[in-house]
């Protein structure tokens, strides 16, 4: 079990390390963005005494090193400073927008994980059949169609043409859990439609993978039945790329939202970091991009850590 520690801890101090390259990368970005910050949020009528104070108040009268410094030592605590145009905490304003972003990547993840893998191992089970290239197909155009694409679609055939769902997923306090789930269900409709293929194709080829093993032809010798042979043999030694992919999806479905929240208007980070990019509202945008860094990086080592732990080869190394 220290194996595994040190390896978990290893895998963790690298996150950490890319964590901290990316925040470089985030910031430097922003401070090379032509024109000035505080002229970009009060336009070109302010007067210089407001512009003066905006800029203390921005901290853009220091210099980028000690600037840096001082967000990222306040980002470590939770706090990303406050926005240039609302005046109010970027903390406390992304904070019921994230909790929204993976509500929705929940919700996705709970239709997607299970279909997929279901899929995986009926289609592993009928390789080669009309069903399985069917399957291919059908996969491989979702996979190659863009989320906003996608979400057009599903908006102009289950909204516009039918009224099924609503297009637009407006939230308010006041709703139950199953509106919700109404408001919500084509936005993570259209995330589904993406991360299922890949993850199916993943399961797919890794139990396609197991069945020429060695052991996988002596259970079919003895009579087993096929579908006994996926479940109780091939599944369990598949586990390890297929957590690994699932986490990697899970990763998409949190950052990769941004498209998805923009077609539906859903009151997600994805939304709010298009909106701020818009007004050049840069703490906040600097404070998504961070976050979305940091929950990537956390789901590769969680993906890491399953795979280790899922497997012996890798949890006992030679």
């Amino acid at each position: 079990m220290s194996g595994v520690l040190s390896i978990v801890l290893k895998r963790l101090g690298l996150g950490l390390l890319t964590l901290l390259i990316i925040s470089i990368l985030i910031f430097g970005a922003v401070e090379m963005l032509p024109g000035d910050m505080a002229e970009a949020v009060l336009g070109q009528g302010a007067t210089a005494e407001n512009l003066a104070a905006l800029r203390a108040q921005m901290g853009l009268d220091q210099p980028a090193p000690i600037r840096y410094l001082d967000w990222l030592s306040g980002a470590v605590v939770g706090d990303f400073g406050i926005s240039a145009v609302s005046g109010a905490s970027v903390a406390e304003t992304i904070g019921p927008r994230f909790r929204n972003t993976l509500f929705l990547a929940a919700y996705a993840a709970v239709i997607a994980v299970p279909v997929a893998i279901i899929l995986g191992v009926v289609v592993a089970l009928l390789r080669d059949t009309l069903f399985d290239r069917v399957a291919n197909v059908a996969t491989l155009t979702s996979i190659s169609s863009p989320e906003f694409f996608l979400g057009y679609i599903l908006i102009l055939y289950l909204s516009v043409k039918t009224g099924m769902f609503p297009a637009i997923a407006k939230l308010n306090d006041g709703m139950t859990f199953f509106e919700l789930l109404d408001r919500t269900f084509l936005p993570a409709l259209t995330m589904v439609l993406v991360v299922v293929a890949h993850m199916m194709r993943m399961t797919r080829a890794s139990i396609i993978n197991l069945l020429a093993s060695p052991y996988i032809e002596m259970a079919r010798l003895k009579g087993t039945p096929a579908w006994k042979v996926i479940v109780k043999h091939a599944l369990p030694n598949a586990w390890a790329p297929i957590i690994n992919v699932i986490a990697l999806n899970l990763a998409y479905l949190i950052t990769g939202v941004v498209l998805v929240e923009v077609v539906f208007v859903y009151p997600g980070i994805g939304q709010l970091l298009v909106d701020a990019v818009t007004k050049r509202d840069f703490p906040v945008v600097q404070a998504c991009c961070l976050i979305f860094a940091a929950t990537f990086i956390l789901l590769n080592l969680a993906a890491d850590v399953g795979a280790i732990l899922t497997n012996p080869r890798l949890r006992h190394p030679k």
